[in-house]
């Protein structure tokens, strides 16, 4: 079998039998494609003409053209899937010949989070016209509940319950689980939501499902949600980046910040694996070293000493 012809059976597994969101299945289709590419330049066509050489000097390709370490690591992974695959699951092959290939060494790098003083004054709002409670009912929803923001964008109105105050997502690899509402949240939505009914029956378009809408009365996208938070970071004046995936960071920081076991952070924000979730540790010492040197009296004597020179 051809390479080509093997990762066009490797997205239908990951399609139909794996179900993964069409957003993956995008990312995964590309990464396997530039893969093959290279490999086809290297004169090879069968599955089994890769070898460990081959999926190196691929690696040290990308490299030397200046791919970030993020997206190489990530096209690494999708080819060492989709070689996992053809070993388990079609036997066409005896080994993974990327198994050996290490991923590259990443700078580590913290996520930006906000204090919750500023993220405070940015849900802090006094609009009462749609646009303004939709602004104030997303930030809400994201800061309350730590989901992603394809998981908000992509929520009905029949994933809240509101007798729990939750809202079931659909994450990641097709997980769903429930995140929770705290009161300001469930307060915003049940403003927000008599507003949207009427949005949308003066448009006729009653039957839409989204929790979120654009003005024009479609699904609000994750490109349109986060134009939503840049404009708010500009109103509210704040200097310092933000995201959608910010209030991500933010949320799980302040709840470690507030002495939440790690496990249940991870439960919330629906990581597979704990040592995702271990990177907001860091940020909670940043942040306690920072107060640290702020604080303690030799820390304050070294910086005016400092000065002094």
């Amino acid at each position: 079998m051809t390479l080509t012809e093997a990762i066009d059976r490797y997205i239908d597994y990951l399609t139909v039998v794996r179900r993964l969101t069409p957003a993956t299945i995008t990312a995964y289709r590309t990464d396997l494609r530039s893969f093959c590419t290279f490999v086809l330049g290297c004169g090879a066509e069968k599955v089994q003409d890769v070898d460990v050489s081959t999926v190196r000097r691929w690696v040290r390709t990308m490299g030397t053209e200046g791919l970030a370490a993020t997206s190489v690591n990530r096209r690494l992974s999708a080819v060492k899937g989709f070689f996992h695959y053809l070993v388990r699951q079609e036997k066409m092959i005896d080994a993974n010949p990327a198994e050996a290939v290490r991923s590259v060494k990443m700078p580590r790098r913290l996520p930006h989070t906000l204090f919750e003083g500023e993220m405070e004054s940015l849900l802090t709002m006094d609009r009462s016209d749609f646009p303004g409670l939709r602004t104030r009912a997303m930030l809400e929803l994201l800061y309350s509940t730590g989901a992603r923001i394809s998981e908000v964008c992509g929520a009905n109105v029949d994933d809240l319950v509101f007798r729990k105050r939750a809202l079931l997502v659909h994450g990641k690899g097709g997980r769903d689980r429930f995140v929770f509402l705290g009161d300001a949240a469930f307060t915003a939505l049940r403003e927000y939501l008599p507003r949207r009914h009427e949005f949308l029956v003066q448009r006729g378009l009653v039957h839409t499902q989204a929790l979120f809408i654009n003005l024009r009365g479609g699904r609000l996208t994750p490109r349109g949600a986060a134009g939503i938070v840049t404009r708010r970071i500009t109103e509210t004046g704040l200097q310092k980046p933000c995201t959608p995936h910010g209030f991500r960071h933010s949320f799980a920081t302040h709840l470690l910040n507030h002495g939440a076991d790690i496990r249940v952070v991870q439960e919330l924000l629906g990581h597979s694996r704990l040592s995702t979730t271990q990177v907001y540790t860091h940020v909670g010492m940043d942040r306690l070293r920072r107060i640290y040197r702020d604080s303690h009296p030799h820390g304050k004597l070294r910086s005016r000493l400092k000065g002094e020179e």
